[in-house]
């Protein structure tokens, strides 16, 4: 697992649509929030990351590049990525989860804190597929269904500033809470 301050293990991800993006951002005034997600589909990352997409202007204006990583090959990301303004990466070979310690566990949908958020996501979802906004997820997700998230906000130095492993599938930081940690990480510290 990485803590505040680590050294990011990458220094480029390549998404499934677009150039190869820089981490840390070439701009020394932006942070990259990478986002480690479930599977293509997944329910909850749907939620999650529509609530980002609604929202995706503060986003920009907190100097924050959004990147959003999926266990899943590029080939079931496809039908997924309508209406994502920022880049998704393909990680199959969970490469990326294992250099950053993002782990899997039934506890992502058996945690008792996971189970009303994980019917929430499915009736809305469902609901969603139903009117053709969604697609549905493969019964058979390659990678599995119990990948946990993980959060990571990399400063312009490529270091960890802030992270956040979740312990059940809807672990993951709020969008208020992310704009809070990017204000105080551009904060400079008090003098003693």
């Amino acid at each position: 697992m990485l803590t505040p301050g680590a050294r990011v293990p990458v220094s480029t991800l390549d998404p499934v649509l677009g150039p190869p993006v820089a981490v840390p951002d070439p701009d020394p005034g932006r942070l990259v929030h990478l986002q480690f997600r479930r599977f293509a589909g997944c329910p909850i990352c749907h939620l999650h990351l529509r609530s980002f997409v609604r929202r995706y202007e503060e986003i920009e204006a907190a100097g924050i590049r959004e990147v959003v990583v999926f266990h899943s090959p590029p080939e079931e990301l496809h039908p997924h990525l309508d209406g994502l303004p920022f880049p998704v990466v393909a990680d199959p070979g969970k490469r990326l989860y294992e250099a950053f310690g993002v782990e899997f566990s039934p506890r992502s949908l058996f945690s008792p804190r996971a189970l009303a958020p994980v019917a929430r996501a499915i009736a809305l979802g469902t609901g969603d597929i139903l009117r053709g906004r969604q697609r549905p997820p493969r019964l058979r997700p390659r990678g599995g269904r119990f990948g946990l998230p993980a959060d990571f906000l990399i400063g312009a130095d490529g270091r960890v500033a802030a992270v956040k492993y979740g312990v059940h599938a809807d672990d993951q930081w709020p969008l208020d809470e992310l704009l809070t940690l990017a204000t105080t990480t551009r904060r400079p510290a008090a003098k003693p």
